[in-house]
């Protein structure tokens, strides 16, 4: 169903596309927007590996949840760890190309444990992200990506 990396000697293995995924601070997200046309647009995000889980949060009204309501099929895509290996002007770079099934998070409690999990992430202090949470965690609607495939590759970038 999903296409395979054409280049097999850019593919990178399933455990350092992982890595990328933890490490990673911001992706593309992108659906299927209006009139067929693509929508994608940066998130900061939090991934669970253990249960092959992206999370991220947003508004509860907009684009995004009208594109995620008509259809939940998404990609997520995550680049960086550039390396310089032979040549310093042509460096190495990863990605990680994700699709899967995008909806919203229900449960208010699990969405704020979530929301937590997310946000020590981004915040240097468990007391700055409590702080932001009881400030405008009410308001913040976080998704759920259900991983169906993932792969990703390494390029040289000449």
């Amino acid at each position: 169903m999903f296409r395979r990396i054409r280049k097999k000697k850019n593919e990178i293995d399933i455990n350092a596309a992982h890595e990328l995924l933890e490490s990673g601070r911001r992706g593309v997200f992108a659906v299927n927007g209006d009139d067929g046309y693509p929508y994608a647009i940066p998130i900061n995000y939090y991934y669970e590996k253990d249960n092959q889980k992206i999370y991220f949060h947003g508004a509860k009204a907009g684009h995004k949840v009208d594109a995620l309501r008509a259809s939940d099929k998404v990609c997520f895509t995550v680049f960086g760890n550039e390396t310089i290996k032979e040549e310093s002007w042509a460096p190495y770079m990863q990605s990680v190309v994700v699709f899967g099934r995008c909806h919203l998070v229900e449960d208010a409690e699990k969405s704020l444990e979530l929301l937590k999990k997310f946000a020590m992430k981004y915040y240097p202090d468990e007391k700055l992200a409590d702080e932001e949470i009881a400030k405008a965690g009410k308001a913040a609607q976080m998704f759920e990506i259900e991983i169906e495939h993932m792969s990703g590759k390494e390029v040289q970038e000449k």
